[in-house]
């Protein structure tokens, strides 16, 4: 008899390794493969917003402080206006992508999941997953795999056209942080994600929706920013695209989908991979249940913070008067930018966000 495991995961990023964690917490024998080699680095800000954290902690996964630099809040920097606010609870952290990925490697070891690197996928079978020309048989297959999914289409769940793609391009400068906090700077035609990431070590991701708009566009778009990167060693840039999309399924029969794998949210907002995590919790929930249909509302109500959020990010990114004019409004009220912030971390409740929405509102009309 071939190898048998109760959950199969397909991706062995950050989601999925989240989701083999909390399914093993659960008590399921869990199995992951990828086709990679770890760590798996990615082109992202590397910042961890405090609910992320708190995620990372209900998993389990530790990291220690000498491995990132803390920031405890957040600051946006226009042309012509800035505003801050600290968390209001705990603190934001800057880690290497691939310190992050390592860490939750080793959770997962220690649980006791099964980790089969440099192991493609082939395709799934009405027993289980296709790899490496043998079946393993699993009673419930978790797609892991990107927004491009292909265990999406291979259970048949239909993905609507995607969006038009954002780029994101990131470098590493051996500058020394000069804030407290995680940064982002809002240009005529992109934004620059600023985060500590080390003690002489500062990551950038410059964001945009021209794929030729690269790191060196830096000095053209973010003068004061490259300023203080000019003396600073650059790391050799990397980049990814970023959408933002959903899909009306996120399950089929014994298939689940988690990560960018079931929909996405901008990098901007820093909370892909918060979302992950606690769409993991709920997946375990729902096999420990039996029933994914339970997964599927839960997914849905956890996109939907980070959904609106997203919406407004990018709505500011394609309105320039709108955003000088919220800049300046925010900067005029810093106590509305700590209420958005506060809504953003989900620190929060709906009716607290229905009312920083219609105060935001009403403060823009008033300006």
């Amino acid at each position: 008899m071939g190898r048998r495991t109760d959950v199969f995961v397909v991706g062995g990023g950050p989601a999925g390794l989240a989701a083999a964690i909390a399914a093993r917490q659960r008590g399921f024998d869990v199995t992951v493969a990828d086709g990679a080699e770890p760590p798996i680095d990615k082109a992202c800000g590397e910042g961890l917003m405090p609910d992320t954290l708190c995620a990372l902690q209900d998993l389990g996964v530790t990291i220690h402080p000498a491995e990132g630099i803390a920031f405890r809040g957040v600051r946006w920097l226009g042309e012509s206006a800035q505003v801050e606010a600290s968390f209001p609870f705990g603190e934001g952290m800057g880690v290497r992508r691939p310190v992050l990925h390592q860490r939750m490697i080793e959770r997962a070891q220690r649980l006791g999941v099964t980790l089969l690197w440099k192991t493609p996928v082939a395709g799934l079978s009405p027993d289980g997953v296709l790899v490496g020309g043998e079946t393993i048989a699993a009673r419930w297959i978790v797609g892991a795999d990107g927004i491009r999914s292909r265990v999406r289409r291979w259970c048949g769940i239909e993905a609507p056209a995607l969006p038009r793609p954002r780029y994101a391009f990131r470098r590493h400068y051996r500058v020394a942080p000069w804030t407290d906090c995680m940064e982002i700077h809002w240009g005529r035609t992109a934004q620059a994600y600023v985060t500590p990431v080390g003690r002489q070590d500062t990551c950038v991701v410059l964001i945009s929706r021209n794929s030729g708009m690269r790191s060196a566009s830096i000095s053209q778009e973010f003068p004061e920013l490259s300023d203080r990167l000019a003396l600073g060693e650059a790391s050799p840039e990397s980049g990814a695209v970023t959408l933002a999309c959903g899909f009306e399924r996120v399950y089929r029969d014994r298939v689940a989908l988690i990560g960018d794998a079931s929909g996405s949210v901008d990098a901007i907002t820093g909370e892909g991979l918060c979302l992950g995590f606690h769409q993991a919790a709920a997946l375990a929930e729902a096999l420990e249940s039996g029933n994914l249909s339970g997964y599927q509302v839960a997914h849905r109500r956890l996109a939907r913070r980070p959904t609106l959020m997203g919406r407004l990010l990018l709505l500011l990114d394609s309105q320039p008067r709108l955003r000088h004019r919220t800049l300046r409004t925010l900067e005029a009220h810093p106590d509305l930018f700590a209420r958005l912030l506060a809504v953003h971390i989900g620190a929060t409740s709906p009716r607290h966000l229905a009312e920083t929405g219609a105060l935001l509102g009403w403060r823009l009309v008033a300006a």
